[in-house]
């Protein structure tokens, strides 16, 4: 199976279509305003899917089989509270503190509708059929009894999904929206839409665990260079719009690193860090009794960007040097550039810049936690689409478990 971008653009875009039709069919439902909020491809494995679905309470949802143009499964899934607030809206003598039978009817229904509504826009752009079987109410506390018997979703092998959420305007209902299409049905659709030669999946599959090593080399400098220890999670790798990557940054000031590297392939790299983890970082770098009291111009003096500049710069040199040594290339990165400010404004200079050459990008959601003190970092890898298909194209898979990373650093005395 081979994709390009142009196949996954006209994925996104069916998936972009469906979040579309679906809001609209909710508001005329609920009489509530709704708007589309992130859509995304991801590729993930069945681990980390598990993640998704377990990191809060009870979730409700509604499922349907795919035939025709797209086989797979679609699968609407609300948290329990908001799922009661639709219940509310839709049926006035419900208590709607249980989801008896009536309560459930009602769910399944707006579930159904809103599975048709995404259906609908992805035939649409695809000017084809697909047929959908009869909804199923599901609840539970974990994934497996929304996604347990799913083949694309229960192994450890990278699985394209889809993931909208839609959100109700001046209120807490929402939901998020997977698509699991199988395998054989996935590669026709790429076969008919792609427009170049196009990357092998199974490289992208090994590009994913080269990054889960570059990502883990990092962790490892974090912690000898902080003293604190660190882990790293790769939650997925995202093929999205450009234009949709400050929707995704917390809406909150960030202070970071950011580097253009060149090579092959070439890119941006940022490390992001809420302001509480960068002031963490400083406290665990700087050594004790040094002054690094606010400046006049962004709140950390000269020694506090200092700090987070050379932890940022030996992260990156971690994390592309394990790229250039699978790939068996040179990758250079630039300078690092400080940067301190609030949520998209802080990538919006690499989207502006990649803009200028491509509309969609792979991007690692990537995030290290510290064990005991809060020090978290969302690391965003952003290669260039050409210069990622030619690097993949070449990529030797066995290599990827056989290379070692090369980091090498001097330890930072912080006493």
């Amino acid at each position: 199976m081979k994709l390009d971008v142009n196949a996954l653009g006209t994925f996104y875009r069916m998936a972009r279509e469906g979040a579309g039709l679906a809001a609209g069919r909710l508001t005329h439902m609920t009489d509530v305003e709704t708007r589309v909020g992130v859509t995304k491809l991801n590729f993930m494995r069945g681990h980390e899917l598990r993640h998704d679905f377990e990191d809060s309470g009870e979730k409700v949802g509604v499922r349907v089989e795919l035939t025709g143009a797209i086989e797979g499964y679609s699968v609407i899934v609300f948290d329990r509270a908001n799922a009661l607030r639709i219940v509310e809206t839709l049926v006035e003598e419900s208590d709607a503190e249980e989801f008896d039978e009536m309560n459930r009817s009602a769910v399944t229904e707006v579930g159904q509708i809103m599975n048709n509504g995404f259906i609908d826009g992805w035939a649409d752009v695809l000017e084809t059929v697909i047929d959908v079987s009869t909804p199923e109410f599901i609840k539970g506390e974990s994934a497996e009894p929304f996604i347990g018997d799913i083949e694309t979703a229960s192994g450890d092998e990278l699985a394209l999904l889809f993931q909208s959420q839609i959100e109700a305007v001046g209120t807490e209902v929402g939901f998020s929206h997977y698509l699991f299409p199988k395998r054989d049905s996935m590669a026709d659709l790429l076969d008919q839409l792609r427009a170049s030669n196009g990357i092998e999946y199974d490289k992208l599959d090994g590009f994913d665990r080269m990054a889960e090593r570059g990502a883990e080399e990092i962790a490892k400098t974090a912690t000898t260079l902080t003293g604190i220890e660190t882990s790293v999670d790769i939650r997925r790798l995202n093929f999205v719009s450009l234009e949709s990557i400050p929707q995704q940054v917390p809406n909150e000031k960030l202070v970071g690193v950011a580097f253009e590297f060149e090579g092959t392939p070439s890119g941006f790299l940022l490390f992001l860090f809420d302001e509480q983890s960068a002031d963490e970082i400083i406290d665990a770098m700087v050594p004790a009794g040094t002054p690094v009291g606010d400046d006049d111009t962004d709140g950390y003096d000269e020694m506090g960007r200092s700090a987070i500049t050379e932890l940022g710069n030996i992260m990156a040199s971690g994390f592309l040097d394990g790229w250039a040594n699978v790939l068996d290339t040179t990758i250079d990165h630039s300078t690092p550039e400080f940067i301190h400010d609030i949520g998209a404004a802080a990538v919006d200079p690499v989207v502006i810049r990649l803009g200028e050459s491509q509309e969609f990008a792979f991007v690692f959601d990537t995030v290290i936690t510290a064990d005991g003190r809060e020090f978290d970092c969302e690391v965003y890898a952003i290669p260039d689409e050409d210069d990622l298909e030619r690097a993949l194209n070449d990529l030797d898979v066995e290599r990827i478990e056989e290379t070692p990373t090369t980091a090498d650093f001097q330890q930072v005395n912080n006493t």
